[in-house]
């Protein structure tokens, strides 16, 4: 993560606006932790990547996630969420809980492949949709609207307020959620801090604080002369509200994303690893175009699996999105996707799409699966389709 020397002191519209913001508010309180930097360029109200109207998905956004690919991606979850409803010995209720669903083309090819392909599950579960952006929430209204008169859909603006209307058997699911928290960044000079010198970011640094040497110590690296790394303590956070939400409940965790272990932190891997993208073009520096680019770091699977551990959660599995997909899959040789294929052609093209989700080339090895369970015998939670592969 370096500093433009060509970084703007103001852009157009909102980036102006929030770079104002930022800086009066350095002006009043000193520099700021890089996590406070990138929760306000992502999620200040009107004026953060993801509270702007503006399209941050897909071709005409910013970067492309797996539901933006193909169907199948969410016709398979479906598949392997209508096993574990089995695995909790098919109650008459069911809750799918998703973090951060974007447009909510998941929570759409979930819901309606289940009610073609599962009809039983597809009556006893209901999908409830995390959002905490007014505009996305909005959003989501309009695009499920269908699912939400007909009472199978909700959206919340908190975990909390959809956990609280959930039955006993919940689903928590997050694609590419992790990965857009706050992260505090430690250099190997220090603590970062972002400051302002004449109109224009600057990195300080300050000793680092005890949580986030703690948390170097228990689940990441202290960086050596030229490095810096990432402590998540946000990401933390959130696995303690995600157990808190299955307290008296019972069911499964789902986190894909891309990220790393601390074994692979220690043999010198992804140090340093917040990115920024815009218009599907990757970039180094958060300080450009404050607003305007979303800004993500890879997520410490170690950690947050170890959280969960120490909340009450327990660990069923982690691996590659490769893996956890051709699990599912293997049964039905991809059927969910060829489904509705009747040319060459059109056969053609979908295996493309899944080639990219399922390839060491594509996502299939950067992603990973993290699967916790809360309440369920472990032989039945070993035994999904999805984790054939992982052993």
């Amino acid at each position: 993560m370096t500093i433009s020397p060509n970084q703007p002191e103001s852009g157009g519209g909102g980036e102006s606006r929030l770079r104002q913001r930022i800086a009066d508010e350095i002006r009043r309180h000193g520099p700021i932790p890089f996590s406070r930097y990138m929760q306000m360029c992502l999620y200040e109200p009107e004026l953060g990547y993801y509270s702007r109207l503006r399209e941050q998905f897909g071709k005409a956004g910013d970067f492309y996630t797996s539901s933006d690919v193909h169907a199948v991606f969410g016709r398979l979850l479906a598949r392997q969420f209508e096993e574990m409803w089995r695995a909790l010995d098919s109650p008459q209720r069911i809750d799918v809980i998703e973090l951060g669903p974007g447009r909510g083309l998941f929570a759409r090819d979930v819901l309606d492949w289940s009610a073609k392909q599962f009809p039983e599950f597809a009556r006893s579960f209901r999908y409830a949709l995390v959002e905490q952006s007014a505009h996305l929430r909005d959003r989501l209204q309009e695009r499920l609207a269908e699912h939400i008169a007909a009472e199978r859909a909700g959206v919340f603006e908190s975990l909390e307020a959809a956990a609280s209307t959930a039955g006993e058997n919940i689903i928590v699911f997050g694609n590419e959620f992790f990965d857009a928290l706050p992260v505090e960044v430690v250099d190997y000079h220090g603590g970062l801090r972002i400051g302002l010198k004449n109109g224009r970011f600057v990195e300080t640094f300050v000793p680092p604080t005890a949580a986030e040497l703690e948390f170097l110590d228990r689940y990441s690296v202290r960086p050596e002369k030229g490095e810096r790394v990432e402590a998540p303590l946000v990401a933390l956070e959130w696995m303690e509200r995600i157990a808190e939400a299955f307290r008296g409940k019972r069911g499964f965790l789902v986190v894909i994303d891309y990220g790393y272990t601390r074994e692979e932190q220690l043999a010198g891997r992804h140090r340093d690893t917040v990115m920024s993208y815009r218009q599907h073009t990757a970039s180094a520096s958060p300080y450009e175009a404050p607003g305007e680019q979303d800004i993500t770091a890879h997520v410490n699977f170690t950690a947050i699996r170890a959280r969960g551990l120490q909340r009450g959660l327990d660990p069923v599995a982690l691996l590659t999105q490769s893996q956890f997909l051709i699990g599912i899959s293997e049964e039905t040789q991809f059927a969910d996707a060829f489904q509705e294929c009747k040319l060459p052609q059109e056969r053609a093209k979908v295996a493309l799409q899944l080639k990219h989700l399922i390839s060491p080339t594509g996502m299939g090895e950067t992603f990973q699966v993290l699967l916790m369970s809360a309440g369920v015998a472990k032989e039945k939670a070993a035994g999904l389709s999805g984790l054939k592969l992982s052993h």
